[in-house]
């Protein structure tokens, strides 16, 4: 691996008044799976929708696959691009957020190929076959009929990460992927992410899961108020925190 997957340089965005981030740095290395930490209001997901774009930062750059994104350099200045240029780039990385989104008026199944047909333009038989196996890799052979209503929360879930799969990105971002699913159902969806940090795929996971950063993660990233507080292996900065900041939050969590 010799250059970073994800590339992030003193990255800062404002809301108002209100910094959301401070200088963020990170490197994210192909296959890792990095878990961000942290208090709500301390960047992690300001952090995921700046690198998919889904808010503009204010200064710094960030690099995937070695490629700027959002804006083009042109000499000694930046251009924004534009909103269909910005789409391509976004193609690289798949999101699975908190809300599942799922179109309520179609079934698992048409979920998952909506983006391939639509925007990628793929053949029919080609994309429904990958769905087919997407859902079977979820857990969810079964339910391929079914439309949302008709699932539980953990399984409309599982069907958003096989949706986001099927554009075959590059890079997963996860913004608390379990927050909004009743206790029962959390471990089904961890479950899922976990076979998928088995095969390879690059991973970054907002969670406030603890045992799963600690079983999964690379690296354990804990951002407070903007900004990167410490970062390292799981096992040292879940176990052995340096950072007094750190030990404050795990204690008031654990």
């Amino acid at each position: 691996m010799t250059k970073p997957l994800v590339a992030i340089r003193s990255v800062a965005k404002n809301f108002g008044e209100f910094q959301a981030l401070k200088g963020v740095s990170l490197d994210v290395w192909p296959g890792e799976v990095m878990c961000l930490i942290g208090a709500s209001g301390s960047g992690k997901t300001t952090l995921l929708r700046c690198i998919n774009q889904l808010a503009a930062i204010d200064s710094g750059g960030i690099w995937l696959d070695g490629e700027l994104l959002g804006v083009r350099e042109q000499g000694v200045r930046l251009h924004r691009l534009s909103e269909r240029e910005i789409g391509r780039q976004r193609l690289k990385t798949g999101m699975v957020f908190q809300r599942f989104n799922l179109f309520p008026h179609k079934t698992a199944l048409e979920n998952i190929t909506e983006g391939p047909l639509q925007v990628q333009g793929r053949r029919f038989d080609e994309v429904r076959a990958e769905a087919v196996e997407l859902l079977r890799r979820v857990g969810l052979s079964a339910k391929a009929d079914a439309y949302p209503a008709q699932l539980s929360g953990g399984q409309q879930q599982r069907v958003a990460i096989a949706r986001a799969l099927a554009m075959k990105p590059m890079l997963m971002l996860f913004d608390e992927p379990t927050s909004a699913l009743d206790p029962e159902l959390v471990g089904e969806v961890l479950a899922v992410m976990k076979e998928l940090a088995k095969s390879g795929m690059t991973m970054m996971v907002v969670t406030h899961e603890l045992g799963f950063a600690r079983e999964v993660a690379d690296r354990v990233v804990y951002m407070d108020q903007g900004a990167i507080v410490e970062q390292g292996r799981a096992s040292d900065v879940l176990g052995a925190p340096r950072e007094e900041r750190t030990r404050a939050f795990l204690s008031a969590v654990i």
